[in-house]
Protein backbone atom coordinates (compact mmCIF):
# COMPACT_ATOMS: atom_id res chain seq x y z
CA UNK A 1 0.00 0.00 0.00
CA UNK A 2 1.49 3.10 -0.67
CA UNK A 3 2.56 5.92 1.86
CA UNK A 4 0.43 8.70 1.95
CA UNK A 5 2.85 11.69 1.52
CA UNK A 6 2.56 15.29 3.25
CA UNK A 7 2.94 18.04 0.56
CA UNK A 8 4.63 21.02 1.80
CA UNK A 9 6.17 24.39 0.23
CA UNK A 10 9.74 25.08 1.38
CA UNK A 11 11.54 28.20 0.96
CA UNK A 12 14.29 27.94 -1.90
CA UNK A 13 15.98 31.00 -1.66
CA UNK A 14 16.02 34.09 0.26
CA UNK A 15 13.94 36.94 -1.38
CA UNK A 16 16.05 39.69 -2.54
CA UNK A 17 13.11 42.46 -1.75
CA UNK A 18 9.75 41.59 -3.22
CA UNK A 19 9.37 37.86 -2.65
CA UNK A 20 9.06 35.81 -6.54
CA UNK A 21 7.19 32.46 -6.79
CA UNK A 22 10.74 31.12 -7.33
CA UNK A 23 11.70 32.00 -4.17
CA UNK A 24 9.38 28.56 -3.18
CA UNK A 25 9.31 25.13 -4.16
CA UNK A 26 7.05 22.09 -3.58
CA UNK A 27 8.05 18.72 -2.11
CA UNK A 28 6.45 15.08 -0.45
CA UNK A 29 7.54 13.99 2.63
CA UNK A 30 6.20 11.01 4.31
CA UNK A 31 3.27 11.73 6.93
CA UNK A 32 4.78 12.07 9.94
CA UNK A 33 3.31 9.24 13.40
CA UNK A 34 3.16 11.13 16.86
CA UNK A 35 5.77 10.34 19.35
CA UNK A 36 4.55 10.76 23.13
CA UNK A 37 3.66 14.17 23.71
CA UNK A 38 3.04 15.10 20.04
CA UNK A 39 0.29 15.48 17.70
CA UNK A 40 -0.90 14.85 14.29
CA UNK A 41 -2.92 17.62 12.65
CA UNK A 42 -4.73 17.69 9.14
CA UNK A 43 -4.75 21.47 8.18
CA UNK A 44 -7.56 22.89 6.29
CA UNK A 45 -6.72 26.64 6.21
CA UNK A 46 -3.15 28.45 5.52
CA UNK A 47 -3.24 31.72 6.89
CA UNK A 48 -0.91 34.68 4.35
CA UNK A 49 0.83 36.40 6.42
CA UNK A 50 3.04 39.83 4.98
CA UNK A 51 4.32 39.65 8.86
CA UNK A 52 6.54 36.19 8.00
CA UNK A 53 8.48 38.05 5.50
CA UNK A 54 10.89 39.82 7.77
CA UNK A 55 12.31 35.79 9.09
CA UNK A 56 12.97 34.95 5.41
CA UNK A 57 15.88 36.89 6.03
CA UNK A 58 19.65 35.64 6.69
CA UNK A 59 20.18 36.37 10.37
CA UNK A 60 16.34 37.75 11.07
CA UNK A 61 16.50 36.01 14.23
CA UNK A 62 15.05 38.45 17.00
CA UNK A 63 14.22 36.72 20.00
CA UNK A 64 10.61 36.56 19.39
CA UNK A 65 10.92 34.23 16.12
CA UNK A 66 14.40 32.60 14.37
CA UNK A 67 15.12 33.18 10.72
CA UNK A 68 13.57 30.27 8.62
CA UNK A 69 16.19 27.71 7.12
CA UNK A 70 16.40 27.03 3.35
CA UNK A 71 15.08 23.74 2.54
CA UNK A 72 13.03 23.85 5.15
CA UNK A 73 8.98 24.21 5.25
CA UNK A 74 7.85 27.88 5.30
CA UNK A 75 6.22 28.78 8.75
CA UNK A 76 3.11 30.06 9.01
CA UNK A 77 -0.61 30.32 10.65
CA UNK A 78 -2.83 27.43 9.90
CA UNK A 79 -5.65 25.90 10.94
CA UNK A 80 -6.01 22.33 11.21
CA UNK A 81 -8.16 18.90 12.55
CA UNK A 82 -6.32 16.85 15.33
CA UNK A 83 -6.27 13.36 13.04
CA UNK A 84 -3.94 11.25 16.07
CA UNK A 85 -2.85 11.95 19.42
CA UNK A 86 -0.04 11.18 22.03
CA UNK A 87 -0.75 14.32 24.11
CA UNK A 88 -3.14 14.56 26.41
CA UNK A 89 -4.43 18.08 26.28
CA UNK A 90 -5.02 17.54 22.69
CA UNK A 91 -7.64 14.91 21.52
CA UNK A 92 -9.04 13.51 18.25
CA UNK A 93 -11.20 15.80 16.58
CA UNK A 94 -10.41 18.93 18.12
CA UNK A 95 -9.75 22.50 15.79
CA UNK A 96 -6.40 23.78 16.67
CA UNK A 97 -5.08 26.77 15.60
CA UNK A 98 -1.28 28.38 15.25
CA UNK A 99 2.18 28.70 14.07
CA UNK A 100 3.44 26.35 11.95
CA UNK A 101 4.50 25.44 8.49
CA UNK A 102 3.34 25.98 4.86
CA UNK A 103 2.31 21.81 4.86
CA UNK A 104 -0.90 19.71 4.29
CA UNK A 105 -0.05 17.53 7.89
CA UNK A 106 1.64 19.12 10.82
CA UNK A 107 3.48 17.68 13.76
CA UNK A 108 3.37 19.48 17.10
CA UNK A 109 3.61 19.25 20.56
CA UNK A 110 1.51 23.07 21.64
CA UNK A 111 4.40 25.03 22.32
CA UNK A 112 3.66 26.44 18.75
CA UNK A 113 0.64 28.73 20.11
CA UNK A 114 -1.43 26.22 19.16
CA UNK A 115 -5.03 26.83 20.41
CA UNK A 116 -8.01 24.90 20.44
CA UNK A 117 -11.15 26.35 18.13
CA UNK A 118 -14.35 26.37 19.37
CA UNK A 119 -16.26 26.66 15.85
CA UNK A 120 -18.69 29.99 16.07
CA UNK A 121 -22.13 29.89 14.75
CA UNK A 122 -23.05 31.46 11.15
CA UNK A 123 -19.17 32.30 10.77
CA UNK A 124 -17.19 30.52 8.16
CA UNK A 125 -14.60 28.34 9.67
CA UNK A 126 -11.61 30.32 7.77
CA UNK A 127 -12.66 33.45 9.62
CA UNK A 128 -10.75 31.52 12.55
CA UNK A 129 -7.53 32.62 11.10
CA UNK A 130 -8.84 36.05 9.83
CA UNK A 131 -11.58 37.92 11.49
CA UNK A 132 -11.91 36.53 15.03
CA UNK A 133 -8.83 34.86 14.65
CA UNK A 134 -4.89 36.47 14.83
CA UNK A 135 -5.87 38.84 12.19
CA UNK A 136 -9.02 40.10 14.01
CA UNK A 137 -7.74 39.84 17.64
CA UNK A 138 -4.16 41.95 16.86
CA UNK A 139 -6.72 45.08 15.40
CA UNK A 140 -9.01 44.18 18.23
CA UNK A 141 -6.09 44.07 21.42
CA UNK A 142 -3.88 46.93 19.52
CA UNK A 143 -6.97 49.35 19.34
CA UNK A 144 -8.22 48.54 23.01
CA UNK A 145 -5.36 48.72 24.95
CA UNK A 146 -3.12 50.98 22.73
CA UNK A 147 -5.24 53.02 20.91
CA UNK A 148 -8.30 53.20 23.35
CA UNK A 149 -10.28 54.90 20.43
CA UNK A 150 -13.23 57.38 22.43
CA UNK A 151 -16.27 58.62 19.89
CA UNK A 152 -15.43 61.48 17.63
CA UNK A 153 -11.72 61.05 17.52
CA UNK A 154 -10.06 61.00 14.32
CA UNK A 155 -8.11 57.49 13.67
CA UNK A 156 -5.61 57.23 10.78
CA UNK A 157 -4.43 53.23 9.74
CA UNK A 158 -2.25 52.66 7.38
CA UNK A 159 -2.57 49.53 5.00
CA UNK A 160 -5.96 49.83 5.56
CA UNK A 161 -7.30 47.10 2.77
CA UNK A 162 -5.03 44.93 4.37
CA UNK A 163 -6.25 42.14 6.28
CA UNK A 164 -5.26 43.58 9.74
CA UNK A 165 -5.94 47.27 8.93
CA UNK A 166 -9.57 46.20 7.84
CA UNK A 167 -10.70 44.93 10.81
CA UNK A 168 -8.87 47.80 12.74
CA UNK A 169 -10.68 50.35 10.64
CA UNK A 170 -14.16 49.12 11.16
CA UNK A 171 -13.44 48.53 15.12
CA UNK A 172 -13.03 52.21 15.32
CA UNK A 173 -15.82 53.10 13.12
CA UNK A 174 -18.39 50.74 15.72
CA UNK A 175 -16.42 52.86 18.36
CA UNK A 176 -18.05 56.09 16.99
CA UNK A 177 -14.63 57.22 15.73
CA UNK A 178 -13.96 59.14 11.85
CA UNK A 179 -11.37 56.76 10.31
CA UNK A 180 -8.98 57.71 7.35
CA UNK A 181 -7.26 54.68 5.24
CA UNK A 182 -4.15 54.72 3.40
CA UNK A 183 -3.91 52.53 1.29
CA UNK A 184 -1.64 51.99 -2.23
CA UNK A 185 -3.81 52.32 -4.98
CA UNK A 186 -6.81 54.88 -5.86
CA UNK A 187 -9.10 51.98 -6.43
CA UNK A 188 -8.21 50.51 -2.67
CA UNK A 189 -9.28 53.82 -1.87
CA UNK A 190 -12.36 53.98 -3.32
CA UNK A 191 -13.16 50.48 -1.70
CA UNK A 192 -12.30 51.49 1.28
CA UNK A 193 -14.78 54.49 1.83
CA UNK A 194 -17.55 52.67 -0.65
CA UNK A 195 -17.30 49.01 0.55
CA UNK A 196 -16.41 49.16 4.34
CA UNK A 197 -17.56 52.76 5.12
CA UNK A 198 -14.64 54.90 6.26
CA UNK A 199 -14.67 58.56 6.28
CA UNK A 200 -11.53 59.31 4.27
CA UNK A 201 -8.95 57.27 2.58
CA UNK A 202 -5.55 58.58 1.09
CA UNK A 203 -2.94 56.81 -1.16
CA UNK A 204 0.29 56.66 0.95
CA UNK A 205 2.96 55.82 -1.97
CA UNK A 206 3.62 59.38 -3.16
CA UNK A 207 4.95 61.17 -0.06
CA UNK A 208 3.62 64.58 -1.39
CA UNK A 209 0.24 62.91 -1.70
CA UNK A 210 0.04 61.37 1.22
CA UNK A 211 0.91 64.51 3.48
CA UNK A 212 -1.68 66.38 1.58
CA UNK A 213 -4.29 64.35 2.64
CA UNK A 214 -3.76 63.59 6.25
CA UNK A 215 -3.71 67.82 6.37
CA UNK A 216 -7.14 67.85 4.35
CA UNK A 217 -8.72 64.75 6.19
CA UNK A 218 -7.02 65.20 9.85
CA UNK A 219 -7.49 69.02 10.46
CA UNK A 220 -7.20 68.89 13.90
CA UNK A 221 -4.62 66.27 14.26
CA UNK A 222 -4.54 62.57 14.46
CA UNK A 223 -5.94 61.08 17.78
CA UNK A 224 -5.20 57.49 17.20
CA UNK A 225 -2.73 56.22 14.72
CA UNK A 226 -2.52 51.98 14.00
CA UNK A 227 0.82 51.68 12.68
CA UNK A 228 1.27 48.94 9.95
CA UNK A 229 3.96 50.28 7.44
CA UNK A 230 6.81 52.34 9.75
CA UNK A 231 9.54 54.00 8.09
CA UNK A 232 8.17 57.99 6.05
CA UNK A 233 4.68 56.49 6.69
CA UNK A 234 4.85 56.70 10.05
CA UNK A 235 7.08 59.91 9.87
CA UNK A 236 4.26 61.46 8.40
CA UNK A 237 1.37 60.30 10.58
CA UNK A 238 3.97 61.48 13.91
CA UNK A 239 4.37 65.07 12.26
CA UNK A 240 0.65 65.63 12.38
CA UNK A 241 -0.49 63.90 15.70
CA UNK A 242 -2.95 65.62 17.78
CA UNK A 243 -1.98 66.26 21.59
CA UNK A 244 -2.82 63.27 23.86
CA UNK A 245 -2.05 61.07 20.47
CA UNK A 246 -1.58 57.22 20.88
CA UNK A 247 0.49 55.38 18.34
CA UNK A 248 -0.12 51.55 17.93
CA UNK A 249 2.66 50.14 16.56
CA UNK A 250 1.80 47.05 15.52
CA UNK A 251 3.90 46.18 11.81
CA UNK A 252 6.00 47.58 9.83
CA UNK A 253 5.36 46.65 5.90
CA UNK A 254 8.25 48.63 4.70
CA UNK A 255 11.23 47.28 6.43
CA UNK A 256 10.30 43.23 5.55
CA UNK A 257 11.77 43.17 2.47
CA UNK A 258 15.71 42.89 4.12
CA UNK A 259 18.07 45.10 2.38
CA UNK A 260 19.10 48.64 3.18
CA UNK A 261 17.78 49.61 6.75
CA UNK A 262 14.33 52.01 6.09
CA UNK A 263 14.96 55.17 7.61
CA UNK A 264 13.17 55.61 10.75
CA UNK A 265 11.29 58.66 11.70
CA UNK A 266 13.63 61.60 12.23
CA UNK A 267 10.80 63.66 14.31
CA UNK A 268 10.21 61.79 17.65
CA UNK A 269 10.22 64.50 19.50
CA UNK A 270 6.89 65.10 18.44
CA UNK A 271 6.11 62.63 21.01
CA UNK A 272 7.52 64.67 23.21
CA UNK A 273 5.59 68.11 22.50
CA UNK A 274 2.07 66.62 21.78
CA UNK A 275 2.06 64.61 25.03
CA UNK A 276 1.70 61.39 23.00
CA UNK A 277 2.17 57.68 23.53
CA UNK A 278 3.64 55.26 20.85
CA UNK A 279 3.83 51.50 21.83
CA UNK A 280 3.91 47.91 20.54
CA UNK A 281 2.28 44.72 21.07
CA UNK A 282 2.01 40.98 19.94
CA UNK A 283 -1.24 39.07 19.86
CA UNK A 284 0.17 36.41 22.15
CA UNK A 285 0.13 38.62 24.72
CA UNK A 286 -3.47 38.21 25.33
CA UNK A 287 -3.72 34.73 24.80
CA UNK A 288 -6.15 34.17 28.16
CA UNK A 289 -8.38 36.54 26.88
CA UNK A 290 -9.01 35.09 22.99
CA UNK A 291 -12.17 33.89 24.30
CA UNK A 292 -14.02 37.21 24.98
CA UNK A 293 -12.77 38.93 22.19
CA UNK A 294 -13.37 36.15 19.76
CA UNK A 295 -17.07 36.60 21.26
CA UNK A 296 -17.06 40.20 20.52
CA UNK A 297 -16.21 40.08 16.92
CA UNK A 298 -18.36 37.61 16.40
CA UNK A 299 -21.17 39.10 17.45
CA UNK A 300 -20.18 42.86 15.32
CA UNK A 301 -20.18 40.02 12.17
CA UNK A 302 -23.34 38.46 13.70
CA UNK A 303 -24.81 42.12 13.76
CA UNK A 304 -23.75 43.49 10.22
CA UNK A 305 -21.42 45.67 12.15
CA UNK A 306 -18.19 43.67 11.42
CA UNK A 307 -17.62 42.71 7.54
CA UNK A 308 -15.33 40.46 7.40
CA UNK A 309 -13.16 40.61 3.50
CA UNK A 310 -11.69 37.28 2.37
CA UNK A 311 -10.26 35.83 -0.27
CA UNK A 312 -9.66 32.10 -0.99
CA UNK A 313 -7.26 30.21 -2.91
CA UNK A 314 -7.47 26.62 -3.68
CA UNK A 315 -4.75 23.86 -2.99
CA UNK A 316 -1.42 24.76 -1.33
CA UNK A 317 0.26 24.89 -4.65
CA UNK A 318 -1.42 28.08 -4.66
CA UNK A 319 0.40 29.62 -1.00
CA UNK A 320 3.97 31.36 -3.05
CA UNK A 321 1.52 33.07 -5.35
CA UNK A 322 -0.93 34.24 -2.92
CA UNK A 323 1.64 35.34 -0.48
CA UNK A 324 3.58 37.53 -3.93
CA UNK A 325 0.47 38.69 -4.81
CA UNK A 326 0.12 40.34 -1.14
CA UNK A 327 3.84 42.12 -1.69
CA UNK A 328 2.70 43.73 -5.27
CA UNK A 329 -0.16 45.41 -3.64
CA UNK A 330 -2.93 43.39 -5.64
CA UNK A 331 -5.05 41.90 -2.31
CA UNK A 332 -7.76 43.28 -0.66
CA UNK A 333 -8.31 41.93 3.00
CA UNK A 334 -7.37 38.75 4.36
CA UNK A 335 -5.89 35.78 2.38
CA UNK A 336 -6.44 32.39 3.17
CA UNK A 337 -5.45 29.09 1.04
CA UNK A 338 -8.18 26.34 1.15
CA UNK A 339 -6.43 22.91 1.31
CA UNK A 340 -7.79 19.76 -0.02
CA UNK A 341 -8.70 18.43 3.46
CA UNK A 342 -11.07 21.25 3.66
CA UNK A 343 -13.13 20.98 0.43
CA UNK A 344 -16.45 20.32 2.19
CA UNK A 345 -15.29 20.78 5.48
CA UNK A 346 -16.50 24.54 5.97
Amino acid sequence: MPTKMNRRIILRARPNGVPRESDFAADEVPIPEPAEGQFLTRNLFLSIDAGFRQWMNEGAGDGYLQAMALGEPVMGLVLGEVVASRHPQYRVGDLVMGRTRWEEWSLADGSDYLAPVERAAGIDLSHHLGAIGPTGLTAYFGLRDIGRPQAGETVVVSTAAGAVGMIASQIAKIRGCRVVGLTSTEAKCRWLVDHLGLDAAIEYREPGVLAAGLDRHCPNGIDVYFDNVGGRVLESALERLATGARVVMCGALASYEGGDPVPGPTNLFKLVTQRATMRGFMVTDYVTEYPAAVAELAGWIASGQLRPVERMLDGIEQTPRAFCEMFRGENLGKLVVRLDAARGAA
